[in-house]
């Protein structure tokens, strides 16, 4: 794990229209991405851990069984599978008000990254997000930060979406460990 900055910088993108998505999807029959229909936490949390902990991901894990339990029954979860092996997730958050579907969490196992799978697994995210945004005036969104993966920014830019705020804060206490 690299240090961890004095700053958290957290960057909020959008998208407003599904005409700005740029997908970038791979033809490979070893990919299957599969929604996570049943709620299952400890499946879950091992996503969630072999996925961010080399980013820091901490938020999940505060969260007691039942309450990540009743998290997972109303988001959406996708599981990208390489040859069996899960090798990532997308996490959506339901359109409740109107307002467009937020991508909660996007990434994937390190033995997976820099093979362009990343790219994929977020295109299939995105599409699924227009699928379940219930009004034309709608957006999906999404938020990275400075301890996310040196290439999310650019991966989210090269889909479609836009910037549309950054905030910059002390380092919260729980990403320091």
């Amino acid at each position: 794990m690299t240090a961890v900055p004095d700053e958290l910088v957290t960057t909020s993108l959008e998208m407003l229209s599904p005409d700005q998505f740029q997908p970038a999807l791979l033809d490979d029959p070893a990919l299957l991405i599969l929604p996570l229909t049943a709620v299952d936490v400890p499946f879950y949390r091992f996503l969630y851990d072999a996925v961010g902990d080399a980013w820091r991901w901490r938020d999940r894990r505060l969260l007691t069984d039942a309450a990540l339990a009743a998290v997972l029954a109303v988001n959406e979860t996708y599981v990208l599978y390489v040859d069996g092996a899960p090798a990532g997730y997308v996490e959506l958050s339901p359109d409740v008000a109107g307002e467009g579907v937020e991508i909660v969490l996007f990434g994937l196992r390190a033995p997976f990254t820099g093979r362009g799978l990343g790219k994929h697994l977020l295109s299939v995210g995105i599409r699924r997000a227009w699928e379940l945004t219930r009004s034309a005036t709608g957006r999906v969104w999404v938020h990275t930060c400075n301890l996310d993966s040196p290439v999310a920014l650019e991966n989210y830019q090269k889909r479609g979406f836009m910037i549309y705020d950054v905030r910059r804060e002390p380092m919260p206490e729980r990403y320091r460990r």
